[in-house]
């Protein structure tokens, strides 16, 4: 019975209006349950842009497949008016690439006529989405962090806050080193790496103990562009 509905789906793609009705319901129900994965599995960084974006594309790239059928010719034209158009915008997270072309595929797979496999797919990737994050898969227990602070003149920069980073267990590089109010204090910047068992409200308390309450900041450092 499953083979006859998978089969059926891959033969029947003329384009008809009830048929079109039904490909583009699918292709957005396929784009919701994405959407919904993708808010689930990143609730602190996701866009609602970015959300939106993946309800519409698999609808917008069934309709392209709708209208192609197989049509060489419209196949060539369509290619061409798409030649003309310039999409510019920063690199992505490698996440947000992949629900990009998990929501393509999903399109082409209800555009083509796959019913079937359009649903098996898309719950099965999705499902393996959201296990990959419950169980945090491929995350790093260390966080690389850049940490800026300011010392006062009569601190030596080389070992000033050696202690403090010995004391928490934290790898250290000092990146930076320049001079602010005409030369009176010092600033500078490390690279460390900080452990999720270390505290960062005591590793910040001691460094401020240490640099007399001057200015501290700790920052995520900027990862590389993909």
């Amino acid at each position: 019975m499953l083979d006859s509905i998978f089969s059926s789906a891959l033969t029947d793609t003329t384009l008809t209006f009830s048929n079109a009705i039904l490909t583009i319901g699918l292709a957005i129900i396929m784009g919701v349950i994405i959407s919904l994965t993708y808010m689930k599995t990143n609730q602190s960084t996701y866009s609602q842009s970015f959300t939106l974006t993946m309800v519409v594309l698999p609808v917008i790239v069934a309709i392209i497949i709708l209208l192609i059928g197989s049509n060489i010719a419209r196949a060539f034209s369509l290619a061409g008016a798409f030649s003309i158009i310039r999409f510019r915008s920063a690199p992505g997270d490698p996440k947000d690439i992949a629900y990009v072309l998990f929501t393509m595929a999903s399109g082409l797979a209800c555009g083509v006529g796959a019913f079937g496999y359009a649903v098996m797919f898309t719950i099965i990737l999705c499902v393996l989405m959201f296990v990959l994050s419950r169980f945090n898969f491929g995350g790093k227990k260390a966080q690389q962090k850049t940490l800026k602070v300011t010392i006062p003149e009569n601190l030596s920069y080389e070992e000033a806050l050696n202690e403090v980073f010995h004391k928490f267990n934290v790898p250290f590089d000092l990146k930076k080193i320049r001079t602010t109010e005409l030369g009176s204090l010092y600033e500078l910047v490390y690279s460390v790496t900080i452990h999720e068992s270390v505290s960062q409200k005591e590793f910040l308390d001691a460094i401020r103990t240490r640099n007399g309450n001057l200015d501290i900041s700790l920052t995520m450092s900027p990862t590389p562009e993909y």
